[in-house]
């Protein structure tokens, strides 16, 4: 095999991101929004990206989503290589793989029609059949069949939301995108959203991807990835318990509540492929270490050991 050429993931793979940068250029200036990013995201899987503003991870769904392109690294999605994109393909992959939930309702929404013209219109202009029946079927399974007919300004941000969840669907993509989908919604209407993410991905097997800074939604999501300075930095992974659960019938398996362990969510640092691993600062701070700083690092029977060096 020649080296340097890329291999299409898995077919168990959705995305995988290798050491990917992106670099933006304004007035002179260069600012690294991604620094050899690395994530890998499993078909049917629903995770979380979370990261401080200007972390990158907007910079990442928009490449996700086809609104931007790498400056290096390599990206697949469902098995292509976007970067060896052209316009025609690009345009083609953000019509037919992935479907986009945005913060702000305006992006998403037509305020002169109702919720089933709003998720009926993507469909027209695909020229589809049935659009009607199609579109009334989205609206009930994120819970709005009672609405259909309702004019946007007369529903709640709550269900406007879920109107826009209803259209990033309309295409049948293989992988939903949500861009701090709850960003303008109050703590109880949130967790109404999330729930339709869950029942979704559960439902329709698609792959979600949800970016937000409230930390409550991601520590209900299976699986939360942080990004800092442009990096994967660690991986948070929830244990389902009984504690957690509200109901028998919210259990993956209503017959075996015996099956659930005790509750934990675990967080994990990301070593990326050269050996870097990023420290919390916290834990930094703590040893009373700077960035810049020389430190020791020792392996003993426990693990590796990082400590303030000479200064």
């Amino acid at each position: 095999m020649p080296k340097n050429v890329l291999l299409a993931p898995p077919e168990t793979v959705m995305v995988r991101c290798e050491n990917l940068v992106k670099i933006y250029k304004s007035d002179g200036v260069e600012v690294m929004a991604l620094q050899g990013l690395d994530l890998t995201v499993e078909r049917g899987e629903l995770m979380g990206i979370v990261g401080a503003s200007g972390s990158g991870k907007s910079t990442l769904l928009n490449m996700l989503g086809g609104l931007d392109k790498p400056s290096a690294g390599s990206l697949f999605v469902d098995g292509k290589d976007l970067l060896k994109f052209g316009s025609k393909e690009l345009i083609s992959y953000m019509r037919d793989t992935v479907g986009f939930v945005w913060q702000n309702n305006a992006r998403n929404l037509i305020p002169y029609l109702t919720a089933v013209q709003n998720v009926e219109l993507p469909m027209l202009l695909r020229g589809a059949k049935n659009r009607r029946r199609q579109a009334e079927r989205l609206l009930d399974m994120v819970g709005l069949s009672a609405r259909k007919n309702s004019m946007l300004g007369q529903m709640s941000g709550g269900e406007q939301q879920r109107v826009a969840i209803a259209i990033a669907l309309s295409n049948n993509p293989r992988l939903l995108l949500a861009d701090e989908p709850t960003g303008a919604v109050d703590t109880k209407t949130a967790a109404m959203v999330l729930d339709v993410f869950k029942n979704l991905n559960r439902e329709l097997g698609v792959t979600i991807i949800i970016v937000t800074h409230d930390v409550k939604l991601s520590k209900s999501i299976d699986r939360v990835v942080s990004i800092r300075d442009g990096k994967t930095a660690t991986e948070m992974i929830r244990r389902h318990s009984l504690s957690d659960i509200a109901s028998l019938d919210q259990l993956p398996d209503p017959t075996r509540p015996d099956a659930i362990q005790e509750s934990a969510q675990e967080e994990l640092a990301v070593l990326d492929r050269a050996g870097r691993l990023q420290i919390p600062k916290e834990y930094l701070s703590a040893l009373g270490i700077k960035g810049g700083d020389k430190v020791r690092v020792e392996l003993d029977e426990n693990g590796i050991l990082i400590k303030a060096g000479d200064r």
